[in-house]
């Protein structure tokens, strides 16, 4: 017996509009609607597309609709200060921790996020690992939590 056709799941009307109005963008590219329906959603998902292929705006616009933390591990501190200053700029207020900022630069960033300041707070893999970091991680109330870069889980170690 063949399975039942369902229709495609799509984006909130919420989701398109901070897509338009938030980073100009007319329409989603592919592979993109679903990814962020499905984050909507509540479900797990893994996203493997190519570089410039626009996987942050996956997370970025359901982050930005729901007006919740999402945090972000990703291994590239050049990539992770970029898209800082990215979403700063269109006033989204974002951070992020590793080792180039100051221990009282890391703190008000954990501060920023726990106040409900953030609605992105980057960490390095390091981090996680850093004496007393999974406690202060534990406070915070995380919606959504995106490994970036996940090809280089391997070269992170254990």
């Amino acid at each position: 017996m063949p399975l039942p056709l369902t229709a495609p799941v799509q984006p909130s009307a919420a989701a398109r509009t901070v897509l338009k109005d938030v980073f100009g963008l007319p329409d989603f590219r592919p592979g993109q609607a679903e990814v962020v329906a499905a984050a909507e959603s509540g479900a797990d998902v893994l996203f493997v597309a190519p570089t410039g292929s626009g996987k942050s705006i996956a997370y970025w616009v359901p982050g930005v609709a729901a007006g919740d933390l999402t945090v972000v591990v990703s291994p590239l501190i050049a990539l992770m200060v970029d898209q800082v200053a990215r979403l700063t700029q269109l006033g989204i207020a974002s951070a992020c921790v590793h080792s180039q900022m100051t221990g009282e630069e890391r703190r008000e960033a954990i501060r920023r996020a726990s106040a409900g300041e953030l609605r992105f707070l980057y960490l390095a893999p390091e981090r996680i690992g850093a004496g007393g970091f999974l406690d202060a991680l534990a406070q915070l109330e995380v919606s959504r939590f995106v490994i970036d870069e996940a090809h280089c889980i391997s070269s992170w170690g254990h």
